[in-house]
């Protein structure tokens, strides 16, 4: 593995299990307009939701060690299933050669800031709720948070075949949150990077009662702390973007731009031939 210069000029890479995480790419482009990105989509394996925690980083080491070799000087891990079973993993296997965050820790330091003594919901895939991450990372800010977890396994395939905004989604988001387990909210956290495609339709459902904390945003507005701190934002006009999948479909990229708000065009980059 080679060095890596902390040049602000380096890109910023971001990996998923597919398109969900380009919700997170789109974050970061809208508010740091100026950084390079490289995204990968491990598509291949998707969903990451129901692998084992061993699978998710074997995956995960492969696509840190091609976003290494493009050069990246941040590692944004944009899922939280991944985020849950590989970042420790990550950031020692990483070590000096690059920065790597989450999209957990800073919705846990956005909450715990913001909403001390609340009732907060959770909801996310089998692998994000099972694994007890955000339970054990709230315990330790002792901010005295109520978290209430419901794990949503439907709605991440729900909105990858383009059903939201519909008569579909809004039933099935209905039974999700109408769980007992999700009763008397004062904020739900969208533990999916696919949800913020549907958190609009999340925010009627409780007539805008409840705060509803996309982690995409937050995720984003910790990578540009980071950078700034370290002197590593990049202030050149003209940025470029690359976007690589796993495994190629004419129909995955037509779809890409629901979670990127424009057209992008896919690379196939097979990292376990």
């Amino acid at each position: 593995m080679k060095s890596i210069n902390n040049n602000p000029t380096n890109p910023i890479g971001i990996f998923d299990s597919g398109i969900g995480g380009l919700t997170v790419a789109h974050a970061i482009r809208e508010l740091l307009p100026h950084e390079n990105i490289i995204y990968f989509g491990d598509t291949a394996h998707l969903p990451y939701g129901d692998k084992s925690e061993a699978a998710i980083q074997a995956y995960s080491i492969k696509i840190a060690n091609l976003l290494l070799e493009k050069g990246c000087k941040v590692i944004v891990i944009a899922c939280h299933s991944a985020s849950s079973a590989a970042y420790e993993l990550l950031k020692e296997y990483v070590n000096h050669h690059a920065f790597v965050i989450n999209v957990i820790d800073p919705m846990i330091d956005y909450v715990s800031e913001n909403f001390a003594g609340a009732s907060v919901g959770l909801i996310g895939t089998k692998r994000t709720i099972q694994s007890g991450v955000y339970v054990r990372k709230f315990a330790e800010r002792d901010k005295k948070i109520k978290l209430k977890t419901l794990a949503t396994p439907l709605l991440a395939p729900m909105i990858e075949e383009g059903f939201f905004n519909n008569q579909i989604s809004h039933k099935i988001i209905e039974q999700y949150l109408s769980d007992p387990e999700l009763n008397q909210l004062d904020a739900l956290i969208l533990g999916c990077t696919h949800y913020p495609l549907i958190k609009r339709e999340i925010e009627e459902f409780y007539n805008d009662k409840v705060k509803v904390l996309d982690s995409s945003l937050v995720a984003a507005q910790s990578l540009r702390h980071l950078l700034s701190e370290r002197g590593l934002l990049n202030h050149q006009a003209n940025p470029e973007s690359h976007f690589y999948v796993s495994d190629y479909t004419e129909s995955f990229e037509n779809s890409t731009r629901l979670f990127f708000g424009e057209n992008v065009r896919l690379e196939k980059h097979n990292l376990w031939n």
